[in-house]
C-alpha cells in the first residue's frame, strides 16, 4: 500500500475513533444519571415477569455481587437508550463526507427515525412480546415443579430481546443507505422479497426464546419493515464515485466548450452576411 492510499485509510480510521469516543462519552454520561435510578428501571424491567408469575413467586439471586452488577447492567442499556440520539448523530457525521452536499441535510430525519426506531422497536419487545413469551414459559410449571427465575438470567435474557428488537426496527434505515451506496436497487429489493421472508423467521429464530409464537412477533413486523424499506429506497439516490462525477464534469465542461465555439462562429457569420 502505497502512501497515498494509506494517508486517507488513517484518516477515516482517526475519525471513526474521534465518533466511537464521542458516542462512549456520551453512554457514559447517561449511564452515570441512570445509575442513580438503578433500582427502579430494573423493577421496571421485571414488571412484565412479575404480572405472570403465581402469587408469591418473584426472582432471587444466588451471588453476593449478583444484584449489584445487575444494577450497573441496567443502569448501561439505559444510558445506551438515553444517548441513541447522539450514537445515530455521530455515525452521520462519519458516513457524511461521502455524501452530496444537499444529503447531508437529511441528518435531522437520520437521527429523529433511527432513534424512534430503536426505541420503538425495544418498546415493541417490552409491552407484546415479553408478556406473551413469559406466560409461554410459565405454563411448564406444574404442582411438583416451581419456577424460580434467577435475576441474572433474567437480566440476560430481558436485555438480549430489547437489544435485539430495537436493531431489527433499524432495517428501513439499512436499506436506505444500502440503496444510496449503490449495494442494493429497488428492483433487486423487490425481486428477492421471498428470501427476505424467509430471512426474517430465521433471525426471529436465533433472536428470540424457541417458541412459534415469538418468533412470528418477530419476524411479522421484519417483513412489515422491509416493505417499507422498499418504499423508503425509493427516495435514495446512488451515491456516484468521484472519478464518475469527474467524468460528467468533465463532459459537461467539454459539451459547454462546444456550444461556445458554435455561437462564435454563428456571431461570425451573421456579422459576415450583414457586412
Amino acid at each position: 500500500m502505497n502512501d497515498d492510499a494509506k494517508q486517507p485509510f488513517m484518516s477515516h480510521l482517526e475519525e471513526l475513533r474521534k465518533r466511537l469516543i464521542r458516542s462512549f462519552l456520551a453512554v457514559g454520561v447517561a449511564f452515570c444519571g441512570a445509575f442513580y435510578f438503578a433500582k427502579d428501571l430494573f423493577n421496571l424491567l421485571m414488571r412484565p415477569l412479575l404480572k405472570v408469575l403465581p402469587k408469591g413467586q418473584t426472582l432471587i439471586f444466588t451471588g453476593l455481587t449478583e444484584m449489584f452488577f445487575t444494577y450497573l447492567k441496567a443502569a448501561f442499556v439505559a444510558g445506551v437508550l438515553i444517548a441513541s440520539p447522539v450514537i445515530f448523530y455521530q455515525a452521520w457525521k462519519f458516513i457524511a463526507p461521502g455524501l452530496y452536499r444537499n444529503e447531508k441535510r437529511y441528518i435531522l430525519p437520520f437521527v429523529i427515525s433511527s432513534t424512534i426506531l430503536f426505541v420503538g422497536g425495544a418498546l415493541f419487545g417490552y409491552f407484546i412480546v415479553f408478556p406473551y413469551g413469559f406466560q409461554f414459559f410459565l405454563g411448564y410449571q406444574t404442582n411438583l415443579i416451581r419456577a424460580m427465575p434467577s435475576v441474572k438470567e433474567y437480566f440476560s435474557l430481558a436485555t438480549m430481546l430489547l437489544l435485539a428488537f430495537g436493531i431489527v426496527y433499524e432495517l428501513p434505515v439499512v436499506m436506505f443507505f444500502l440503496t444510496k451506496i449503490g449495494i442494493v436497487t429497488v428492483p433487486f429489493l423487490k425481486k428477492n422479497r421471498k428470501y427476505a421472508i424467509l430471512i426474517s423467521f430465521i433471525v426471529g429464530a436465533i433472536l428470540t426464546p424457541p417458541d412459534p409464537g415469538t418468533q412470528c412477533m418477530m419476524a411479522i413486523p421484519l417483513i412489515a419493515l422491509y416493505e417499507i424499506g422498499i418504499i423508503v429506497a425509493r427516495f435514495a439516490r446512488p451515491v456516484k464515485k468521484k472519478d464518475e462525477e469527474e467524468e460528467e464534469e468533465g463532459e459537461e465542461e467539454e459539451k459547454k466548450k462546444k456550444k461556445e465555439k458554435k455561437e462564435k462562429n454563428k456571431d461570425k457569420e451573421n456579422y459576415r452576411k450583414n457586412y
